[in-house]
């Protein structure tokens, strides 16, 4: 299984969730590798120094001759391999511009190593360019984060919109698996608002766990950790311990 982690607005979680649903996955015994497809590379930054990386996915998705595994490393958690990021990967677009099989370059990746893992976690940048197209026309699945805020539903028109585009053409098996909610207050009648105006937009699709807010959450990748090992006992925790039992009853 392939997951797309994607929203093109900023700040709505999608690195912390694509962090700790790789190691939720992992620490169940799954294959997983997190593939870092963001140029900020915090995805990166939480399990390996991406000054000592070497390759990246970069040079994965410009030289047809860099295998996946060619940049993976080892995470501290068990059965967790990350596929780093780097600021480079901001010139992606222009170095594909013009090549016909520019958005079909990470899925020829990933398949071609398809039986080195279970799960493959896709972290995207916050915009719908070449590297959002690429993770979703390699996915099996999308997930989108989506923070309880007051403009929580900007921009998931857009974000549809190019999901049924990769649909139609690119990658007809691609599944919407589902909206989480994230930062989530619930003593707040804003958050309870704005969680009623998600439910009433994508109905089964949103997950039942809530992703609340939580400060452990935000310290962890600090420490390249994901929430599991940082404060295990915190409700961070449990809310992605909930939502990957969650994942895997959907796929």
């Amino acid at each position: 299984m392939i997951i797309a982690i994607a929203n093109q607005k900023g700040g709505v979680g999608k690195t912390t969730t694509a962090i700790n649903l790789a190691a939720a996955l992992a620490q169940k015994g799954y294959r997983t590798i997190l593939v870092d497809l963001d140029p900020q590379a915090n995805a990166s930054l939480s399990y390996v120094d991406i000054q000592t990386a070497g390759k990246s996915m970069y040079d994965v998705l410009v030289d047809p001759e860099v295998p996946l595994a060619e940049v993976m490393q080892e995470s501290k958690v068990d059965n967790l391999r990350v596929a780093p990021a780097r600021l480079a990967l901001a010139k992606v677009e222009p170095a594909l511009a013009g090549q016909l099989d520019a958005h079909f370059r990470l899925k020829d990746k990933l398949e071609a190593a398809s039986g080195d893992f279970d799960f493959a976690i896709i972290d995207t940048p916050p915009t719908l360019g070449m590297l959002t197209v690429n993770a979703m026309v390699a996915a099996t699945h999308l997930l989108v984060p989506i923070q309880s805020s007051y403009f929580a539903l900007e921009g998931t028109d857009d974000l549809l919109e190019t999901y049924e585009r990769i649909r139609l053409r690119a990658n007809p098996s691609l599944q919407f698996l589902g909206v989480v909610v994230t930062i989530h207050d619930k003593r707040t009648i804003l958050a309870r608002d704005i969680d009623k105006q998600i439910n009433e937009v994508f109905g089964e699709k949103v997950f039942r766990t809530r992703i609340g807010k939580n400060v452990r959450l935000e310290e962890s990748p600090a420490y390249r950790e994901p929430i599991f090992s940082f404060a295990p006992a915190s409700r961070g925790a449990a809310d992605y311990y909930s939502l990957s039992e969650e994942v895997l009853n959907r796929v």
